[in-house]
């Protein structure tokens, strides 16, 4: 046991994910908090706290935990709230369930994400659409020009770090090729056994310049959860407990054009030092990546590599299998699934486990996991470590 850890991931709970319509939003989270139950052994009356990350399909008013609470049957808890930081919540939830643990508020706490934007397919109608241009002119000139939405605003900031660092497509190619490598062994990977090559990546259609569809993020349906308690008791439970040795935030503010920096450079000050260990003791990086350029700027902003070597650092296959660094053992969010922060932490915890299969890093002890919100706004930090 690490003397560090006084609280432990115990339970993990994924669903399926992807093109999945069975179930709505809340439905999606019940399921998950059923599966991360049943992975540690746990039953609901065992749970104290509830902490909820929702998706853009909860439409609940701010009130999803509560939603949650009533959809699960829960009763009497001493922790519930419904949170939101974009995707640098996942790791933001483990952090609060973690201190309210530590301040004896609580003693076992779900952290939870689902969604459920994908429709199912419908016949065509027929009926005639306005133009996008129409549309887009309406919303504003810049709109009208293609400048609207999260897609671009990084792509913005991307083209800005290629043009001061002399970033490339390729750069942020072998990023995406890498990941699909790592998803060919995950089989809960929506992009498991779909080969992806440089030249497939060159040849996909253009998203906002820079970014070709390959480096953005999938969209998917599902639920994942996690089950946090003490450290102690963690050891008493169905799975091998996965350790939370450091935690982290950093919301920098500012112009991300001006900076080119993430929250990563301010939330490792504090999650380093509190697990006790520096960059080279990290076994495997989880980075939270709806862009390849995201994951490419946290390597930067941690000190992996430093500012604006991003690009050659990952040009040689470091990150892929085999490779000296692992990033996104499960294929991420760009080839596995779009949990937003979850889905970094799930792969900590299932290589913390040695549960990878085909993709287990041999020997990980340590995993940096990370989450990111808006346009590198928000962030969060773990450290996380085997209780093997």
């Amino acid at each position: 046991m690490n003397k560090q850890a006084t609280s432990a991931i115990a339970g993990l709970g994924v669903t399926p994910q992807g093109k999945v319509y069975d179930h709505n939003a809340v439905g999606f989270a019940v399921e998950a908090v059923r599966l991360a139950l049943d992975d540690a052994g746990l039953q609901r009356e065992d749970l104290d706290g509830l902490l909820l990350n929702p998706g853009i399909s909860w439409n609940d008013g701010g009130l999803g935990s509560f939603q949650l609470q009533q959809a699960l049957g829960l009763r009497d808890l001493r922790l519930s709230c419904t949170m939101n930081a974009g995707g640098a919540t996942a790791c933001a939830m483990i952090h609060h369930a973690t201190e309210a643990i530590a301040a004896g508020q609580c003693t076992t706490v779900a952290c939870v994400f689902s969604d459920a934007p994908l429709r199912p397919p419908q016949p065509k109608s027929g009926t005639k659409q306005g133009s996008a241009s129409a549309y887009a002119f309406s919303r504003g000139l810049d709109a009208a020009y293609g400048m609207f939405g999260i897609n671009a605003r990084y792509a913005t900031v991307a083209q800005r770090h290629m043009h001061l660092y002399g970033t490339t497509s390729d750069h942020l190619g072998a990023i995406a090729v890498a990941q699909r490598q790592w998803a060919h062994g995950n089989p809960q990977a929506q992009m498991s056994g779909k080969p992806l090559s440089l030249d497939d990546y060159h040849a996909s259609r253009w998203i906002a310049e820079p970014f070709h569809l390959f480096d953005c993020c999938l969209v998917s349906n599902g639920g994942l959860a996690v089950i946090v308690t003490s450290a102690e008791r963690a050891r008493d439970l169905r799975k091998p407990p996965v350790d939370v040795l450091g935690m982290g935030q950093g919301h920098p503010g500012g112009d991300p054009l001006d900076t080119l920096s993430s929250g990563a450079a301010l939330a490792k000050q504090t999650a380093l030092p509190m697990a006790g260990v520096e960059l080279a003791d990290i076994d495997v990086v989880e980075l939270y990546d709806c862009y390849t350029f995201t994951v490419l700027v946290c390597l930067e902003d941690y000190g992996f590599c430093a500012k604006g070597e991003g690009g050659p650092f990952v040009a040689d296959g470091k990150t892929a299998p085999g490779g000296s660094l692992p990033v996104n053992t499960g294929g991420g969010q760009l080839s596995s699934f779009y949990m937003w922060g979850m889905t970094p932490v799930s792969e900590a915890v299932i290589q913390l486990r040695g549960e990878g299969g085909e993709r287990q890093v041999a020997g990980a002890r340590t995993a940096l996991v990370s989450g990111n919100g808006g346009i590198l706004s928000t962030h969060s930090t773990l450290i996380l470590g085997s209780g093997r």
